[in-house]
């Protein structure tokens, strides 16, 4: 959809910035070492023992029908308190809001727009037309990026999925290195870009 919206360069830049995030990411926590800020039940799970069993196919989809439940039931408040405040600044907010906070012309615009992005949920088909509308309207392309994976990457009902396996430190350490680098590569589009 990228790709198609708003052309092969900024679809390249977007994945190849992706990349570097992700390995350097990875290669920052792993040099923490922090394995121990995994939940303890991690640790005792006998996935080596589940995998040797081999589930029917009646097995799998009750399975998938319990821990798909299961998630929706401990994720869906929060998702549903980013709807009510994705409607309230949609609903109330004056159309220009966003573009006026982060438009081109505020040097803290990405970060802005990344700190936006945060309370609210959707995934990349809901927030490319969004990003659309953005640029239309006069924001930067990296500062409207850098919205798109806040939202995304660095919402809250992500945090709440990820707290449910790993502990607070790592957590915050993982959103910190997801605000830097999403705040980065917003500069670097509005840089390359104009």
């Amino acid at each position: 959809m990228l790709l198609a919206m708003f052309g092969w360069q900024i679809a390249l830049i977007y994945i190849v910035s992706g990349l570097i995030i992700a390995i350097v990411a990875g290669i920052i926590i792993g040099r923490l070492h922090l394995e121990g800020e995994v939940e303890e039940f991690v640790w005792k799970c006998k996935i080596h023992e589940q995998a040797e069993r081999a589930m029917t196919g009646k097995e799998r989809i009750i399975f998938a029908k319990n821990e798909s439940r299961d998630i929706t039931l401990k994720v869906l408040p929060y998702i549903l308190i980013g709807i009510a405040i994705g409607a309230v600044i949609h609903g109330y907010a004056p159309a220009d809001f966003l573009v006026n906070i982060a438009g081109k012309d505020n040097p803290l615009a990405v970060p802005i727009a990344v700190l936006i992005g945060i309370p609210l949920y959707s995934n990349a088909a809901g927030m490319i037309p969004i990003m659309e509308v953005l640029t239309a309207k006069g924001m930067a392309m990296g500062t409207a990026l850098a919205f798109m994976m806040a939202v995304i990457g660095l919402s809250l009902p992500e945090m709440i999925i990820l707290r449910k396996v790993i502990k607070i430190k790592l957590l915050v350490i993982f959103a910190g290195i997801l605000f830097v680098s999403f705040t980065l590569t917003g500069y670097l589009f509005n840089a390359i870009l104009g």
